[in-house]
């Protein structure tokens, strides 16, 4: 993701840049960073020199080099220059810290991490999360599709559209064949049964399933992580040739043969040992007799243990958090895997290099970037240490360059869409759905979604479109509830693409629907930026028309727990929601909802 992002940035050591200068760098001029010590990232030994910056790219690097006339001169008086760092395992999710999008990119650029895959967000987010990242100042980031088995670990709360659902080689192909016009820059497989390998294995991806996936993406240019947390299920990944085991060997020690699959199909390893941390800095230490906390322990002295065995043996190391995730930080995290790595063994080059040239080269952008040679994008961190020979100096951030543009540092001048708490809000249409649109599609041409309840074991249902009076159509939900408590079936209506750009509803006073069902009782909700609003409403086999003005609804309890008042200015989505108990059936169907 290119940067829009203006601005020279200098230090106090450093010379000061006029207001002419900066712009001329910002405007993609040249910049000379000179008598830094420059870990390329190689494999050879840091090494003082200037580096030329013309039109984003890395011109020259050598000893000596004169700054060309007109250039941006950077003095980094033997300050340490490494390429950006990668991290290959993130979730930008409102849960995680920081929790909006400007402030996530802010925590990244900000600790020199310049390049970031994202697993969280549905491929239909893809369009116009790449349209609000060109405005900010934000790492390039990779979008991650995900897929699992029904019931899986990824699969336990997201649609069929967030997270794919597949356990057939047949299905594992059509799926990704799906996501190509979405323009995914990866795949991540949940490969490993219900939850962290610490319950009953009964939804693991069988070998044949994801060495389809594996290659049907392969085939179309997509590299495969996998979430994979125990040995045996590390031996599936490898013979499916993944692409990168993205989690932590941890339920026991690694075996040669684990180690003889990954060297032999090319598996990287991308352990994610900050989001297992047990006590994580900062954190008060936990009661040791505790059964969870004794096993977390064990597991994270499992995960050390390996990426130091895999990394002895020859396998490729690279650096993934699962940042987001609670405990886990954007931006510092990346930081600290890196620490970690060095803490199970590594040497702190062997760690840079995983946080580097390594992750690149996995994700085949070794070409473009990943170190620091001619020809390859500027991306940049100077720090204020040795790294190579302290690995905790890698948090003394000075400056940061994307695209040879600065990001981070004195003189780096933040975009307008930075300061935002969201992307700005759009009109909508009056009319949402009249279900006469493209199969699946709203008449906002967003994607109709399932809602049914999560976990394990989920409910059942099916929405379709069907004959309403002649030419007319309506949308019908059926459902069999999951056997239990408060077993839930329902549709959501997108009001912008992947729920991700807010709609302003203030000229509307509320919603209409036509409606009909089996007569019990159902809700109504909207989706805000601020949490979940409800509304009861009934259905009769009979169709009738409802009006739920906005004025009338309440806050869902429990749904991001939020005082903000209604505003009617940051609306996601719209559903239609019904509980019945454990084992029955439900059925609604919709049509004509719109604004009114």
């Amino acid at each position: 993701m290119k940067l829009r992002s203006k601005g020279v940035l200098i230090g106090a050591a450093l010379i000061v840049l006029s207001a002419g200068q900066a712009s001329a760098a910002a405007k993609g001029g040249v910049v000379a960073i000179t008598d830094a010590m420059v870990f390329d990232a190689t494999g050879a030994a840091a090494r003082k020199a200037t580096v030329i910056i013309r039109d984003g790219r890395i011109a020259e690097v050598g000893p000596g080099l004169k700054a060309p006339a007109g250039a941006t001169v950077i003095k980094a008086d033997g300050k340490a220059l490494l390429p950006g760092f990668f991290d290959l395992h993130t979730h930008w999710t409102p849960g995680g810290a920081p929790a909006i999008s400007p402030q996530i990119a802010r925590a990244y650029v900000s600790t020199g991490v310049t390049t970031v895959n994202d697993f969280h967000q549905p491929p239909e987010s893809y369009e116009p999360r790449r349209r609000w990242l060109s405005s900010l100042t934000t790492p390039h980031v990779n979008f991650t599709a995900r897929m699992s088995t029904p019931g899986g670990h990824g699969a336990d709360w997201g649609d069929v559209s967030t997270t794919k659902w597949v356990d057939t080689p047949e299905a594992a192909r059509a799926e990704v064949r799906a996501l190509i016009p979405y323009k995914p820059d990866a795949i991540k497989a949940f490969a490993d049964g219900w939850r962290y390998g610490s319950a009953p294995d009964n939804t693991s991806m069988d070998y044949w399933t994801l060495s389809a996936l594996v290659d049907e993406a392969h085939k179309n240019d997509l590299k495969v992580l996998t979430h994979t947390v125990t040995v045996e299920r590390g031996k599936v990944a490898a013979r499916a040739k993944v692409d990168v085991i993205a989690h932590s060997l941890q339920d026991r020690e690694v075996d040669d043969e684990v180690v003889q699959l990954m060297k032999a199909n090319g598996t990287t390893y991308a352990p994610t040992l900050a989001v297992y941390e047990p006590v994580k800095p900062g954190q008060a230490q936990p009661d040791r007799n505790d059964p969870r906390v004794q096993q977390s322990f064990r597991k994270f002295g499992y995960a050390m243990k390996n990426v130091k065995a895999l990394s002895d043996a020859g396998v490729q190391i690279a650096v993934g958090t699962d940042a987001g995730m609670p405990g886990t930080p954007h931006g510092v995290a990346t930081l600290r895997e890196m620490e970690l790595l060095v803490e199970a063994g590594l040497t702190p080059v062997q760690a840079l290099l995983a946080g580097t040239a390594n992750s690149a080269r996995v994700m085949g952008e070794l070409s473009d970037r990943g170190t620091i040679e001619p020809g390859k994008r500027a991306d940049l961190v100077l720090i204020d240490g040795a790294p190579w020979s302290n690995i905790t100096d890698i948090r003394k951030t000075d400056q940061v360059f994307i695209d040879g543009r600065p990001v981070f540092g004195p003189l780096a001048k933040p975009t307008v869409a930075d300061g935002q708490t969201s992307m700005p809000a759009i009109k909508v249409a009056a009319l949402i759905d009249n279900v006469e649109g493209a199969p699946g599609r709203t008449s906002l041409d967003t994607l109709r979604l399932d809602d049914m309840d999560g976990g394990h074991d989920r409910t059942i249902q099916i929405n379709q479109v069907v004959v309403r009076d002649g030419a007319d159509h309506a949308l019908l939900l059926t459902a069999r509830m999951a056997t239990k408590e408060q077993p839930q079936a329902g549709v959501r209506l997108p009001l912008s693409r992947g729920s991700v750009e807010p709609v302003d509803a203030r000229q509307y006073k509320g919603v209409r629907f036509d409606v009909k069902g089996d007569g019990g009782a159902y809700e109504f909700t909207v989706n805000t930026q601020t949490g979940q609003w409800q509304a009861p409403i009934k259905a009769g086999t009979a169709w009738t028309t409802v009006e739920v003005p906005f004025a009338s609804m309440t806050r869902t309890p429990g749904r991001r727990p939020s005082t903000a008042p209604w505003s009617g200015a940051d609306l996601l989505d719209v559903g239609f929601n019904g509980e019945r108990k454990a084992g029955e059936k439900l059925w609604l169907q919709i049509d004509n909802v719109t604004f009114y």
